[in-house]
């Protein structure tokens, strides 16, 4: 079974995975929904930085947000000079880097759901003087509810599985940055089998029944269909 430093890791996983879908859900929806609307000759741009993460190598981007936070980088002076300290190997560190390697996976199906409502809808409720924000919350945040659901279940669950970033940024550091992916490295690594096969199996059930939840809500409540 989980020994303490398991339970702890497994407590500290799901507090960061937590915290950065919030996160991701307060940064992410108002990007998204841009992303849906605009016609600007940065879109593609954007989209593509957004969907970076897909393609780069963990450790890639691990490596550049080492060293941006780090003591001589651009944000690692800032927080220094705010008095936060450098974020490298902190709990703070292990949730911005898990925002940003998770973005894909919150803004990419929030957009696709943004895209798909009927634009006639939204004029409809222009004329209805219903301004931008009301709109927004009233009218496109209802109809973008299997969007939203999609980018909780899978940031979420993305922030659990991650391993290279995490180990870059946050380390190893006991009870303070070590998260189950790290933890079960340790335990391949000293051939504590038994300890790895509760953990990696826990995470194997964990991502198949959000998978599965993910697909019958999905069922429950299909993605409206774009204009023609």
């Amino acid at each position: 079974m989980f020994n303490q430093a398991d339970i702890i890791t497994l407590f500290l996983t799901f507090k960061v995975a937590s915290l950065a879908t919030l996160v991701l859900l307060l940064i992410g929806t108002p990007l998204a929904w841009w992303l849906a609307r605009t016609h600007s000759q940065w879109k593609g741009v954007i989209n593509a930085l957004v969907a970076l993460p897909l393609v780069l190598p963990p450790t890639v981007l691990g490596f550049y947000l080492l060293v941006l936070m780090g003591p001589n980088g651009i944000i690692g002076r800032l927080t220094d000079w705010l008095g936060i300290g450098t974020l490298p190997f902190t709990f703070s560190g292990l949730v911005i880097a898990s925002v940003l390697y998770s973005m894909p996976f919150v803004v990419q199906p929030l957009q696709a759901a943004f895209t798909a409502i009927d634009e006639r809808i939204l004029e409809a409720a222009a004329t209805l003087r219903a301004g931008p924000l009301d709109t927004f919350f009233s009218v496109a945040v209802p109809l973008a509810k299997p969007g939203f659901l999609t980018a909780v279940i899978l940031g979420f669950a993305h922030t659990v599985g991650e391993f290279g970033v995490v180990l870059m940024v946050g380390g190893n550091i006991p009870d303070k940055t070590r998260v189950v992916s790290v933890q079960i490295y340790n335990h391949v690594e000293a051939l504590e089998y038994e300890q790895a096969h509760w953990l990696a199996g826990g995470l194997l059930a964990f991502s198949f029944t959000v998978l599965l939840l993910m697909y019958t809500l999905l069922k429950t409540h299909p993605v409206a269909h774009p204009s023609k």
